[in-house]
């Protein structure tokens, strides 16, 4: 490994200073082995930290590989846009409205709402959603710990994937969703035996007057028990809404709050509509870059 890697440390869908998800960033990977970044990773041991190979490749797209403490991942939300956020600032250095990362799941774009603000609004265009096994909601009551009433069964148990999958759990309140409480000996079997790893569970109410839903999302499998702001979840949500017209409607355009149980509280920005071609997913949110440093 080369000496004195480059890294800057952000804050992702974040309103202020040490909320919303928190991400490493090495500006250049191309020295580094696999086993090299997954013990980086490691050692700093936030939910995600991304690598950049930064030569731009045929596309103009940036090679980027994502790391959670536990393994790689072809696709994850925050370190999306927070590494875009860090190549343009660090390696285009201009105000360009758009940046495009490779990752395993494919090339996913990146837009500034207003490229002259720094701190505005990133959107990440996620690739078309996959609609997967719908399951017993009394199974997963017991994985969160929770009666079988507390899920609103009028919305299915479903596993959604927009580069990585996630079950979409309806509950009825925020009560049932700041009771929730994984329960290793119902979720390890679950888990073991299906190729979705990641839960997020949602309720009808936000944690303040802009945000129309709450969100809360378990990823033991990755080594995150409970992540602050998931745009990869986010994404499954907001294409699970529009498909069971969860408002009535064939699009959205909401707000959502999560990691507020656990310190970190996030804002992230959904759109979604259905067309003939499928359902079209944006993510969005800000992200603060909050330091700099070698890794020596």
């Amino acid at each position: 490994m080369q000496r004195k890697l480059r890294f800057v440390i952000s804050d992702v869908f974040a309103e202020s200073k040490y909320t919303g998800n928190q991400l490493a960033t090495f500006l250049d990977a191309s020295s580094l082995t696999d086993d090299e970044m997954q013990q980086m990773t490691r050692e700093i041991h936030f939910s995600e930290t991304t690598f950049i190979f930064p030569v731009p490749q045929e596309n103009g797209g940036y090679r980027v590989r994502i790391f959670t403490p536990g393994c790689e991942v072809d696709f994850a939300g925050h370190p999306t846009l927070g590494t875009a956020s860090v190549i343009r600032d660090h390696l285009v250095r201009e105000p360009v409205d758009r940046v495009l990362l490779n990752l395993n799941v494919g090339p996913v774009p990146v837009t500034w709402q207003d490229p002259q603000n720094k701190d505005g609004l990133l959107w990440m265009k996620q690739v078309e959603p996959v609609f997967g096994e719908q399951m017993d909601a009394a199974r997963m009551a017991e994985v969160l710990g929770l009666d079988p009433d507390n899920l609103d069964a009028r919305w299915p148990v479903e596993s959604v994937s927009t580069g990585l999958a996630h079950y979409i759990v309806p509950l009825k309140n925020k009560i049932a969703l700041q009771k929730a409480k994984i329960q290793h000996g119902f979720y390890d079997p679950l888990i073991n035996q299906s190729d979705t790893k990641s839960i997020l569970i949602f309720c009808p109410e936000g944690y303040n007057d802009t945000q129309t839903l709450g969100v809360r999302v378990f990823d033991d499998y990755y080594g995150i028990p409970e992540d602050p702001a998931t745009g990869s979840g986010n994404g499954c949500l907001a294409a699970y809404l529009v498909r069971h017209r969860y408002f009535g409607s064939e699009s959205i355009d909401i707000q959502i709050g999560q990691g507020y149980e656990i310190g970190r509280p996030s804002t992230l920005a959904l759109k979604a509509a259905a067309n003939q071609d499928g359902i079209q997913v944006q993510v969005g949110g800000k992200v603060l870059q909050i330091a700099e440093g070698l890794w020596d």
